[in-house]
């Protein structure tokens, strides 16, 4: 298989497996999709990082039992704003 051939099916391959890696993380895939997932990793970096990334963001986000009161009020607030304003033109507008 030329280097063309093999580099556009790991591209497929990464656009099937891709999206199942959130789920594969949570253990929400059946068996085969598992053996699939765990194949494609092996030698798939780019799709191996973006695991690692959701890996990371589920323990952060393990660690934290509730957002800080006033980090949730802050982006309420921004998000109000932006809704009444739009967003504020770049600064060299």
């Amino acid at each position: 298989m030329s280097d063309r051939a093999r580099r556009m099916r790991e591209m497929r391959e990464c656009m099937h497996v891709g999206p199942k890696l959130q789920a594969y993380l949570d253990g929400e895939v059946d068996d085969a999709t598992v053996e699939r997932v765990a194949a494609h990793l092996e030698y798939c970096r780019k799709c191996g990082l973006e695991l690692a990334a959701y890996r990371a963001i589920k323990h952060a986000l393990g660690q934290r039992q509730q957002p800080a009161d006033d980090a949730l009020a802050r982006l309420r607030s921004f998000g109000e704003q932006l809704a009444a304003t739009g967003p504020e033109p770049p600064a060299d507008a």
